[in-house]
């Protein structure tokens, strides 16, 4: 048995789950990672451990129920406790209703919604053994309001923070907590395929009229740390009493729908 807490982090090998595996590492927890992009991954634990902090890392398709079991088995009996669990995984795909592919749909909630289902059930099993825990899910403002060429992003990411809020409330006698991150436009390598110019950041914080959307009243969009804060205020004891709540990171660019 290992005394240090024990987190899991979904898509750890890049952007927001990057940031908030490495600050979960730095602040004293055994942080594992999970990702498909295996080099990736494997550069960043590379890198931990040069700095000398305690890391794992397990190449998965979180979408792939078999896989993040074997994985979820292997770190219980590794460290005998799973403490904390962040769902960071998520992919984008593009495209108007009419014109977007099944294989788009499909892979986006594949990812987006069931990875956060497999991963959460799985751990959730191993947290009602122990009666305690804390999860976050990184979900987004696009799920709570519609955004053109976003269906399926915005659907998965609706799905997501709903089942999250359910499970909360099914957790709460074991004292496990769930809540959401929902941020906006961030640094992130995922934002920036979506921006095909550096003129897209600027319409994106004035606002695109023709894509419904008012523009992010901070007049910035966010870096990775501003969602990690969240993410770790909501993991930590300060935020013991809070379950099933969903904090949105976007400068303001919803007006506050959540």
């Amino acid at each position: 048995m290992i005394e240090k807490k024990v987190a899991i982090v979904t898509g750890a090998a890049q952007g927001m789950g990057y940031e908030v595996f490495h600050a979960l590492a730095v602040r004293g927890y055994v942080a594992v990672g999970i990702d498909i992009q295996e080099e990736k991954l494997h550069k960043i634990k590379g890198v931990a451990e040069k700095d000398k902090l305690a890391v794992e890392a397990f190449y998965a398709d979180v979408s792939d129920s078999t896989q993040v079991n074997e994985i979820i088995d292997q770190v219980y009996r590794i460290y005998g406790s799973i403490d904390v669990l962040v769902n960071a995984a998520g992919v984008l795909s593009q495209g108007e209703v009419t014109t977007l592919s099944d294989e788009a749909w499909e892979r986006t909630f594949a990812v987006n919604t069931s990875g956060v289902f497999h991963v959460s059930k799985a751990v959730c099993n191993r947290m009602k053994e122990n009666k305690q825990g804390s999860i976050v899910t990184i979900s987004s403002n696009a799920a709570s309001v519609p955004r053109t060429s976003m269906a399926s992003y915005c659907a998965s990411k609706a799905a997501s923070l709903m089942f999250t809020k359910c499970l909360g409330l099914e957790m709460a006698s074991y004292g496990i907590r769930c809540n959401i991150v929902s941020p906006g436009a961030t640094d992130t390598e995922m934002q920036r395929a979506f921006w095909n110019e550096e003129a897209d950041i600027e319409k994106g914080i004035k606002g695109i009229p023709e894509q419904y959307r008012v523009g992010i009243p901070l007049q910035k969009i966010a870096n990775t740390s501003d969602i990690t804060e969240a993410v770790l205020f909501l993991l930590s004891e300060n935020a013991s009493h809070i379950t099933m709540n969903n904090i949105v990171v976007d400068g303001g660019a919803t007006l506050g729908a959540q």
